[in-house]
């Protein structure tokens, strides 16, 4: 687990208040299971979109969200904290004046989200004073009453604590008879019942569900002084319960000999390999810096996707609107109308809200866009950037591409990153058939540390597991080891992608951005690829 997740988690398993936008209640975990009723969800908005256009909305939406979290925490042979939250409530964005103005509340009546809207109209008709431009909204064709939920096999909450507990317990006793001297496992299960109506008619119901299950081994050498760790390899998941069935089928062994997962994730063997893999990390020799050709998986590749490019290509990062959480981007609007070589003829990505699995996967945004798959870099051209209903003008766009968000009912919807993937190649391709011709490399494999700057150009990313590779064969596994990239040159050093057999995602369940901070969960794809020329550093303290 990365410091940034792990603080994330301590703070929500302290007591899940601390979530940020976070307002709500702890429940027993039988509540986790029931819904609210459609038609008071109904009846509620319509009070707001009635009042709001009265008192001179041009525009209204209105979320009514019910916000189910549960978190289990283990180590070693203890339960550290079992958590279960409930946040219901409500929100109401109008337009008025050509201004925005948003108000939310936890009292669920129709006089309260009456009350709401009458209020965010005031809120819009004082903000328009100080606008110098009115709101442009692409236009939406209202869908009428709706319905989505998560397509699911197994609902994590249906499944008792005891058996989600036994599980944990299990994966950490077989760590640490493999030979860990420490061992953390956790379990996240989310439910978003979402409710979104708006003046343009329409009335979406979405019932949104995703799972996480971290887990990190640590082995120490007492008589060196140190020691190793090695985080799982599974990936947060928009999937029910069933994603923890570890189906024999749904495994690939790398050339490293390392095993990853698909669609389904065996927690008990990955822990095992982590024991395995990190006491065999505690004598791995020191890896020696320089420029060599890089081999990424998936379990690795995703990260510096998510950083790179799912954060650079935000348009309000780009116009300079949003600046938290590592500043603006370098991928100006004038790189997208000079055609700008973002990387090689390899490099395809894509944006994609539709995705059966992905953690950003749903039918429709939290502006009521239908959702979909649309290119960001084509044949390594940098094409198009990720917009919102209010920002899709400015590109030329006669739509939003659905990809806005709020982590809350009490926060205001704004643009978040949609599953940003790099697409499989097309020639049939293993990562195996990749290493064939490498002479001198690098394999790494899982997420580790990270920088990145300002402008999300200069960066810098780690892993999990290292391997040396030398005239075509994986020969020993290695420590110490980051690679530093420019993002257009990294890009652009592209040489492959293995095909489609290999494609597998990754993903943030705590993405943060904007001020006061939002959190959302995003995924991203991709198979093995290969860079040539890479800078790989050495991050032991001492090279002795």
């Amino acid at each position: 687990m990365h410091r940034r997740d792990f603080l994330a988690a301590c703070g929500l398993t302290a007591g899940g208040m601390l979530l940020p936008g976070f307002t709500g209640r702890e429940v027993h975990a039988e509540e986790l299971r029931s819904t609210m009723e459609v038609g008071l969800k109904k009846r509620l908005a319509d009070a707001a979109l009635n009042a709001a256009t009265k008192a001179g909305a041009t525009y209204c939406d209105v979320r009514i969200g019910r916000y189910l979290r549960q978190f289990i925490i283990t180590r070693e042979t203890h339960v550290e904290n079992v958590v279960n939250t409930e946040s219901v409530g409500a929100g109401v964005r109008v337009i008025a004046n050509g201004a925005w103005g948003f108000a939310a509340t936890n009292d669920l009546t129709e006089e309260s989200l009456a009350h709401m809207a009458q209020l965010a109209v005031a809120i819009a008709q004082a903000n328009s004073h100080n606008q110098t431009a009115p709101v442009q909204l692409a236009p939406v064709k209202g869908v009428g009453e709706v319905s989505w939920r998560t397509p699911i096999q197994k609902n994590a909450f249906d499944v008792p604590i005891k058996d989600k507990v036994e599980l944990l317990l299990q994966v950490n006793s077989a760590a640490l008879g493999a030979g860990a001297n420490f061992v953390n496992s956790t379990l996240f299960a989310i439910n978003e019942q979402k409710y979104f109506a708006s003046t343009d008619g329409s009335y979406i119901d979405q019932n949104v569900f995703r799972l996480w299950a971290p887990l990190n081994v640590s082995c120490v050498d007492k008589a060196a002084g140190k020691f190793r760790t090695r985080a799982g390899l599974s990936s947060p998941v928009g999937m029910g319960y069933e994603y923890l069935d570890g189906s024999p089928g749904d495994k690939i062994t790398l050339p490293s000999g390392v095993v990853v997962y698909g669609k389904t994730y065996d927690m008990k063997e990955d822990a095992i390999a982590a024991a395995k893999q990190a006491r065999a990390k505690l004598t791995a020799p020191s890896f020696k810096p320089g420029k060599y050709d890089l081999i990424l998986d998936p379990t690795n590749m995703w990260l510096t996707i998510h950083e790179s490019v799912g954060h650079a290509t935000e348009l309000d990062r780009v116009l300079g609107y949003e600046a938290n959480f590592a500043g603006t981007s370098f991928a100006t609007l004038d790189k997208r109308a000079n055609h700008f070589k973002y990387g090689s003829e390899h490099v395809n990505l894509v944006a994609d809200k539709v995705q059966v699995g992905s953690l950003g996967g749903v039918a429709y945004d939290d502006e009521g866009v239908k959702t979909k798959r649309w290119d960001i870099v084509r044949d390594g051209v940098l094409v198009d950037f990720q917009t919102i209903r209010d920002q899709a003008h400015i590109l030329g766009k006669t739509e939003s591409d659905g990809c806005c968000y709020a982590d809350s009912w009490s926060s205001v919807q704004f643009q978040r990153m949609a599953n940003i993937s790099l697409e499989p190649g097309k020639a049939k391709m293993s990562a195996a058939d990749m290493i064939k011709d490498v002479e001198n490399g690098v394999y790494i494999v899982g997420d580790g540390s990270y920088s990145i700057d300002q402008q999300r150009y200069n960066g810098q990313f780690s892993g999990q597991l290292f391997f040396e590779i030398k005239n075509g064969k994986v020969t020993q596994q290695v420590e110490d080891v980051a690679y530093q990239i420019r993002t257009p040159e990294f890009w652009n050093s592209c040489v492959g992608v293995c095909d489609a057999s290999d494609y597998r995602l990754g993903g943030s369940f705590f993405d943060g951005k904007g001020q006061p901070t939002q959190i959302s969960a995003v995924s991203h794809g991709s198979s093995t690829a290969r860079f040539n020329g890479v800078n790989i550093i050495n991050t032991a303290r001492s090279l002795g």
